[in-house]
């Protein structure tokens, strides 16, 4: 439903208030920002990103309240998840081949 990827576009879109400033500034294309953007539209109950056409200095985009309140869920997820993890991570860290290296 959400992903980092989406949650990066969504965060990039309501900063610039565009679809295509947040999809370069991801470095991904106008196309697949679009996407990105239907299909989130179409995954939650009500749309998550609004949008205005009209070209440069008329058009944008913006979060809806229901794009705020899954991007905050996400990333709280997302915090969730890091603390959770932390000791493993940090254990993986230490089995790789570039850390036998500097002992």
């Amino acid at each position: 439903m959400i992903g980092p990827g989406k949650a990066d576009l969504l965060e990039a879109i309501r900063e610039t208030g565009s679809i295509a400033e947040a999809g370069r500034r991801l470095g991904m294309s106008y196309k697949r920002a679009w996407t990105l953007v239907e299909t989130l539209n179409a995954t939650f109950a009500e749309p998550v990103v609004e949008s205005r056409r009209g070209g440069a200095g008329f058009g944008g985009a913006a979060l809806t309240a229901l794009g705020e309140t899954a991007l905050s869920h996400y990333r709280r997820l997302q915090a969730k998840a890091a603390r959770a993890s932390a000791a493993e991570v940090a254990a993986l860290r230490r089995l790789r081949a570039d850390s036998a290296e500097r002992k």
